[in-house]
């Protein structure tokens, strides 16, 4: 009969999440998706050793778009060998992935964050000044 007029605390995180995506530079932006698609695979490797499947699946696809959707259609394809490369990385990553959740295989999964990891510290190594010419993803 009465209910609460307050936001719960998802609406307060997914406002925050808009105002930070909103004033974000393209390097900050990238960076964010490299902390995503982290979290997503911590999410999934959560859920594996619940056992609980559908949270796993939930996480891996939220991890896969942000991998297809966000990081690899953002590339710039003038970037040349880096893009190139990264593409395939991405691509390779992707295919870890849907092989993870296929097969409940957390070592892939841990392969797929650590990879991600790695290169979330590249990019957050890029010093200031070279960060408007590093937008290539």
């Amino acid at each position: 009969m009465f209910s609460s007029h307050r936001p719960d605390a998802s609406a307060y995180r997914r406002l925050d999440l808009e105002t930070s995506v909103a004033q974000a530079d393209p390097h900050a932006l990238v960076g964010m998706l490299y902390d995503g698609a982290l979290a997503a695979i911590a999410q999934a490797r959560g859920a594996h050793r619940s056992d609980d499947i559908a949270a796993r699946g939930q996480a891996t696809t939220r991890a896969l778009r942000i991998l297809e959707e966000g990081l690899k259609a953002s590339l710039d394809r003038r970037g040349g060998e880096i893009a190139s490369n990264l593409e395939a990385l991405y691509d390779y990553m992707i295919r870890q992935l849907l092989g993870a959740n296929a097969a409940g295989d957390d070592a892939r999964y841990a392969e797929v964050a650590a990879m991600l990891g790695q290169l979330r510290g590249a990019w957050n190594a890029i010093p200031r000044p070279a960060r408007a010419a590093a937008v290539v993803v």
